[in-house]
């Protein structure tokens, strides 16, 4: 006869960034379509310009960067009287730009930010891509550990012997039909103002955390 024992298994590794990717809005209005768009085709090409000029994929600082195209629409915006007003045309574009410098980063930000019509989203922060896989291998090891050592203090509660693995998975999916409910995965995400022309913008870049979650079932023979 055997017990069986189903536990959770969780853990968590945090590294400094090596990555930051920047996520810049460019938005202007205007009172027909044309002014708006040409302010901000006018606009992105000036960011366009300080991207490829630090664009380089193998030394950065720049080392991907995206944009879409430039898209109009308008609407029609309401006081605080509650007055409709005339027609506002409005044109955006959208930029993405990842850094493996962070003090360049900043310079960009504090530059970019001194463009009309221009304003940083957010700053996502990441590890290389390489570095990502080696971490994430080293907390789904981690997570097992957790999951044998919590099983085993059971086992052990009752004086019962060495627990033995019998499944291991993700988190969620021991039983049939169900989803996963744990990933490993970086938290990347982090909010910046904006910054003021030809300053550096005082931001603390974010540690990325990786984690893993699974459950795990272990049995342990019960005294005779």
């Amino acid at each position: 006869m055997s017990v069986l024992i189903t536990v959770r298994g969780s853990f968590s590794a945090f590294r400094p960034p090596e990555r930051a990717t920047a996520h810049v809005s460019l938005v202007l209005e205007a009172s027909s379509s044309k002014v708006a768009y040409a302010g901000a085709t006018k606009s992105a090409a000036v960011v366009t310009e300080s991207l490829t000029e630090l664009h380089n994929p193998d030394g950065g600082p720049v080392t991907w960067w995206s944009s879409d195209q430039v898209r109009t629409f308008a609407h029609r915006p309401w006081n605080n009287q509650g007055k409709q007003l005339p027609l506002v045309h409005r044109a955006s574009v959208t930029f993405a730009a990842k850094f493996s410098d962070f003090d360049r980063l900043g310079t960009w930000i504090a530059r970019t930010t001194a463009v009309e019509g221009a304003t940083v989203k957010s700053i996502e922060w990441a590890l290389t891509a390489a570095h990502r896989e080696q971490l994430t291998r080293e907390v789904r090891a981690g997570a097992v550990r957790d999951a044998r050592d919590k099983a085993q203090q059971y086992a052990d509660a009752l004086s019962l012997g060495p627990a033995r693995v019998v499944a291991i998975a993700d988190a969620g999916m021991l039983e049939q039909g169900l989803n996963p409910t744990g990933n490993v995965a970086p938290q990347q995400f982090s909010r910046m103002a904006a910054a003021q022309e030809d300053s550096l913008v005082g931001f603390a870049p974010e540690d990325v955390e990786i984690s893993s979650i699974i459950d795990a079932k272990f049995d342990v023979d019960a005294p005779q």
